[in-house]
């Protein structure tokens, strides 16, 4: 199996509404994530089985065979695949606007008071730098 990294974490929405689910009970049939997400999300079992495969090809999930079923599991965990998502993310955003985007994340989200004390504590801890560089091609943003 491939090694995951930032640059192989490219989940869709409807392949993050899979791995909630997976995340959640550890290990799952396909038959468990049907009857998990089939009402819920309207989808039928020939979309939930591709997108399980589309996440083995992407070597997020790992398939083992039981019998004549597989059941599937996480490669990584939860927090280390929201962790790689993020960077990724965060790395095609021009880098003087990320911290933008970190205070509108803060904003819309619902914290804990230790959500917050977390947060403040990576504040406090954070070295600020004088002057941050674009890192977009020319003309490609409107920074500078």
């Amino acid at each position: 199996m491939m090694e995951t990294d930032s640059k192989n974490i490219n989940i869709t929405d409807a392949e993050w509404r899979i791995m909630r689910v997976i995340w959640a009970l550890d290990t799952v049939t396909s038959r468990q994530l049907i009857d998990v997400l089939g009402d819920s999300m309207d989808w039928k079992p020939a979309t939930i089985k591709t997108l399980l495969h589309r996440l083995t090809d992407k070597g997020i999930v790992k398939a083992e065979k039981d019998g004549n079923r597989f059941i599937y599991s996480a490669v990584m965990d939860e927090s280390r695949t929201v962790d790689l998502a993020s960077k990724k993310f965060f790395n095609q955003v021009c880098a003087k606007k990320v911290g933008s985007a970190v205070a509108y994340i803060i904003d819309e989200s619902e914290l804990t008071q230790d959500d917050i004390d977390k947060i403040q504590d990576k504040l406090n801890h954070k070295q600020a730098v004088e002057q941050i560089n674009c890192n977009c091609v020319p003309g490609e943003c409107d920074c500078n």
